[in-house]
């Protein structure tokens, strides 16, 4: 067996169904995010058969510049505003098939459940697509990141991403955020 079964193949069986495309174009597809970390929580996919940003080469730059179009497009289906958004990648995916994050920064979720969770999304191992762009652009590909300084990030404390309290549990952390909500409306 290959481990296609597994569930770290989930995204590639996904995409193959036309019922979870949002819009589709000839390069790539967006996806609804089946365990989403907030309000809105889109999926970028190549067709073509491409496992991390680390396998990236200048030929891709069209590739990604359409996975961020595409990305665009849904923030606006969403009605939602550009600066009320985060695009980008993880560092070390836990899914197969690369993937462009496209996730409304107000972060309400109830499947935003562990630190892991939040780490990945407001650490250095969230990479913004345009640092990802420069990256290639400037050296032909994507530098792996050492395991030590992955872990590492993904362990940091918990923080507010809007004021910076630290807090030392999810459930804390989720009903501050609350309150910036509250303010936000």
């Amino acid at each position: 067996m290959d481990g296609r079964g597994s569930w770290s193949f989930s995204l590639i069986r996904d995409m193959k169904n036309a019922s979870n495309h949002i819009i589709r174009s000839d390069l790539a597809v967006i996806m609804r995010d089946k365990y989403p970390k907030s309000r809105h929580h889109f999926l970028v996919l190549p067709w073509n058969d491409i496992d991390t940003v680390y396998q990236l080469t200048r030929k891709d730059i069209p590739l990604l510049e359409e996975m961020h179009l595409l990305g665009t497009n849904a923030i606006e289906l969403s009605r939602g505003q550009a600066d009320d958004f985060k695009i980008g990648f993880h560092m070390k995916p836990s899914m197969h098939r690369l993937h462009l994050h496209v996730i409304s920064k107000d972060f309400v979720s109830d499947r935003l459940k562990h630190k892991l969770h939040w780490n990945s999304f407001h650490t250095s191992f969230f990479m913004p697509f345009e640092c990802i762009l420069a990256e290639l652009e400037e050296r032909g590909q994507i530098e792996h990141r050492p395991e030590q300084y992955i872990d590492n990030l993904l362990k940091t404390p918990l923080a507010c991403h809007r004021c910076d309290r630290k807090f030392t549990t999810m459930p804390a952390l989720k009903k501050h955020l609350e309150g910036h909500l509250e303010s936000f409306s």
